[in-house]
């Protein structure tokens, strides 16, 4: 599929049509979700009459890919972080937390933070919403560490090397040199991460949270009819990722990621 970009003027900056196309994917994506019941309701049953819910459905999906992947952005920070400091309790618990976590199911991770998470931490009341995100976050942010890491010490020593010599503190090093180059060398494996985060939070339907899978499994047992309706559930999550991939790319553009290698 062509991206928004390579339908804007030549002429323009490669910034500038980067940034447009940031702003039409994103519009693109706002749009779809909040009219894509209309094309849905002209569909023949069960898809027409059930097109809200699957409209609320996509919302929450992309609300838990949303909110889990910031925070799961954060999280992989602190945890290369972690893994290259010199102290080392903070290394042995990054890699813990990475080894747990890329090391058990997702499904297992979900359903521990939703049942057994409350037993451990008395007083803990997780919504089902809050524990898909809960769950989502920690996974995504194992693999974000990672990529992470990787991209810090694709740095080269002499850039820190260098800022230090003109006075700069580790930590504005680390600010203003360090991670935005490994921001940018970590990016295309972040956004991948991103992509399958949308896909993988369907396993939130096993402890409640009404999002497009949940719809999809709903509407089938209702009506006995799995072909449409998860033909429309797999082409309401390709659509999904399509622009969700249009987005990151224009961002790799933005950011220039390429021409960093």
């Amino acid at each position: 599929m062509r991206s928004a970009i390579s339908l804007l003027p030549a002429e323009w900056s490669r910034e500038k049509r980067s940034a447009v196309s940031i702003a039409i994917s994103v519009v693109g994506l706002v749009a779809f979700l909040w009219l894509m019941s209309i094309p849905l309701s002209w569909m023949p049953e069960p898809i027409g009459s059930n097109a809200d819910q699957f409209a609320e459905g996509a919302k929450t999906t992309i609300a838990l890919t949303v909110v889990s992947g910031l925070i799961g952005i954060f999280l992989g920070v602190v945890a290369a972080l972690a893994k290259l400091s010199k102290f080392l309790p903070f290394r042995l618990a990054a890699d813990f937390y990475i080894w747990a976590i890329r090391g058990t199911p997702l499904l297992v991770q979900v359903l521990f933070v939703f049942l057994a998470l409350p037993a451990l931490v008395p007083g803990l009341q997780l919504s089902d919403f809050n524990s898909a995100v809960v769950a989502l976050a920690f996974n995504v942010g194992a693999y974000n560490a990672e990529a992470i890491r990787a991209g810090i010490l694709a740095v080269h020593k002499g850039q820190t090397e260098a800022a230090r010599s003109l006075g700069l503190t580790p930590f504005m090093t680390f600010r203003d040199v360090v991670f935005p180059q490994a921001f940018r060398i970590s990016l295309p494996p972040l956004v991948n991460n991103i992509v399958s985060l949308l896909k993988d939070s369907s396993l939130a339907y096993v402890i409640g949270v009404v999002e497009l899978s949940n719809i999809g499994n709903r509407i089938q047992s209702a009506t006995f009819q799995p072909i449409p309706v998860f033909m429309t559930t797999a082409t309401i999550y390709l659509l999904l990722t399509t622009v969700l991939t249009q987005i990151s790319g224009a961002i790799e553009r933005q950011l220039d990621v390429e021409r960093h290698h």
